[in-house]
């Protein structure tokens, strides 16, 4: 019975653990300069407060006894030599704090009340907010009203806080830890705005009245130039700037124009899914807009640069704001060089076919893995040269042939022959082998299809030969695929030294050897069959079909080829 009162004991506690939730530790940092008078009633309120589990006061390089008044009071005291600023005091704080919240007095507040506090840290602790501010009724408030508020309102409009430089303000550290807090007066605002644009919840919690001591004119003076600059520096790093300004916005449509112009010119010749009315539709558009707004920002761009006075700053300035829109018309005008370049002629009509070099991994390579390839333009045979096919070296490794080899086109055996000098993309084939490929004059193929253009088509390939066997050679017909199917390896043997390799694709059936242009035997290949012999004089001929591989040509069976044929001289 006692194990059962046991578990259900442990089951009580865990549902009971289950409902709370783990206590977040709180800090509170209070940056001071010269406020002996007030900073130790500030730190004794707020370590009234039995949830606050540290107080820290960063002396601020002053001149009176600050740092005693808050070690006196039970704060944690850390002094800067010198005076760096209300921000670099509060990153000073944060960076030394260990709490989940953080939240930042002023130490120069002359009524506190442990209520006031409250108001600020218990909205996080609740789960209400992410950050605190606070606003209060105070005598002050020149540079909010005049500097803060006006720009706050053209640049981010979104915000409508009563009082954006508050001074008292909370936030959880995981937010703090990821924003760059600022080093001086403008860390309130600088805050406030990094976390509206990260979308943090912001809560502006009323505290009642509050004293501050009274800023002379020289401090406001410097309170609102970093308000100011720290408000810019955000509108700018969040484009807010660029969003307003009448330039920034003749770019952005001109880019956008630019751009609809380049998509539907693409989508005309390459989207094959989006009809070609679209495409013409977003040229029309897009050429409008560009045409309009180009207009526009080069007439304001021009009365710029007469109206000022230091023209090369201006120059360079105008460089930097215009780069994006002289790529984006750069890429309209490459596109339309290309396929204004693509325009083909013919009794038919007038084509366009743009075309493109194609990238080839070259797996087999390992010294150069990418090959760049075509396009091709085809043209006609030079005069008498009936039976020659001039192809590129690229065209070579896309067929997987040789020069010297030879093609069969209709019946018509024509040899692969290299192209003249300065013809390293022309394709010079013969009228009757145009014809039945379906190919004219001008027409440009893709290396990609090439071998689409060449299927299927009976090809004799000279192999490669290893060692000496007295100026003999070995062809093999194999007819040209469009894909890659599975294969097997060949070796050749002469005597016991394999003389020669080559790969393709069989299928279940016969295959003749020739010697000397005479078919000299027949074989059956099949999954089983490996290796067959042939004798030629003192010669003794071994066929190793062996490893598995992947290949794009296809052995030539007995009916339609010579599979191997071995030339002794």
């Amino acid at each position: 019975m006692s194990w059962i009162i046991l578990i259900f004991v442990l089951l009580v506690a865990s549902i009971k653990n289950r409902g709370t939730k783990a206590k977040l530790r709180v800090s509170v940092v209070i940056p001071a300069y010269n406020e002996e008078k007030t900073v130790g009633k500030v730190v004794s309120v707020v370590k009234s407060l039995n949830y606050v589990d540290e107080v820290i006061v960063v002396d601020d390089g002053s001149k009176d006894k600050t740092a005693q008044s808050a070690d006196e009071a039970g704060a944690i005291v850390i002094i800067h030599k010198e005076n760096k600023g209300k921000g670099s005091a509060i990153k000073t704080g944060f960076d030394s704090s260990t709490g989940d919240i953080v939240a930042f007095i002023d130490a120069d507040l002359h009524n506190l009340s442990k209520d006031q506090v409250e108001n600020i840290i218990k909205p996080i602790l609740e789960g209400k907010a992410d950050v605190t501010k606070t606003k209060f009724r105070r005598k002050a408030g020149r540079v909010t009203e005049l500097t803060a508020k006006p720009l706050l309102n053209f640049f981010f409009p979104e915000i409508k806080f009563d009082q954006p430089l508050s001074g008292q303000f909370a936030a959880k550290r995981s937010f703090l830890s990821r924003i760059k807090l600022e080093e001086d007066y403008g860390v309130d605002v600088g805050i406030v705005l990094d976390a509206d644009v990260r979308g943090m919840r912001i809560k502006e919690v009323d505290i009642g009245k509050i004293d501050h001591s009274h800023s002379p004119i020289e401090s406001l003076n410097k309170m609102a130039n970093e308000v100011v600059r720290t408000i810019v520096d955000r509108a700018m790093e969040y484009g807010r700037v660029s969003m307003m300004d009448t330039l920034g916005k003749y770019i952005r449509m001109s880019i956008l124009g630019l751009s609809l112009t380049s998509l539907g010119l693409f989508s005309i010749f390459f989207i094959n899914r989006i009809p070609a009315w679209s495409g013409i539709i977003m040229v029309i558009i897009g050429t409008l807009i560009a045409v309009y707004y180009t207009a526009k920002l080069v007439k304001m761009s021009f009365g710029v640069l007469r109206r000022s006075d230091r023209k090369s700053p201006t120059v360079k300035s105008f460089i930097y704001m215009h780069f994006p829109i002289l790529i984006s018309a750069l890429i309209l005008l490459a596109m339309i060089f290309t396929f204004v370049g693509s325009v083909h002629v013919t009794e038919s009509g007038i084509s366009v076919q743009p075309a493109s070099s194609n990238l080839v991994w070259k797996a087999e390579n390992n010294s150069l893995p990418l090959d760049v390839r075509g396009p091709y333009t085809v043209d006609s045979a030079l005069e008498e040269e009936y039976d020659i096919l001039r192809v590129p070296v690229d065209v070579l490794s896309t067929l997987e042939v040789n020069y010297g080899d030879t093609i069969y086109i209709k019946g018509q055996n024509y040899t692969i022959t290299p192209n003249r000098l300065g013809e390293d993309n022309i394709l010079r084939i013969p009228a009757d082998a145009r014809t039945y490929l379906g190919l004219e004059v001008g027409t440009v193929l893709l290396d990609n299809n090439i071998r689409n253009t060449f299927k299927n088509l009976y090809v004799e390939k000279s192999l490669p030969i290893d060692g000496n066997i007295n100026n003999s050679s070995i062809k093999q017909g194999s007819f040209i695929k469009t894909s890659d199917n599975d294969g097997r390896i060949v070796n050749i043997y002469i005597d016991e030294q394999k003389v020669a390799t080559t790969k393709g694709v069989f299928e279940n059936g016969t295959y003749s050897i020739y010697i000397n242009n005479f078919k000299y035997k027949t074989i059956y290949v099949d999954e089983d069959n490996s290796t067959s012999y042939a004798y030629w004089g003192k010669y003794v001929i071994k066929i190793e079909i062996g490893d598995k591989t992947k290949s794009n040509m296809e052995f030539a069976t007995s009916d339609e080829g010579k599979f191997l044929n071995l030339i002794f001289k």
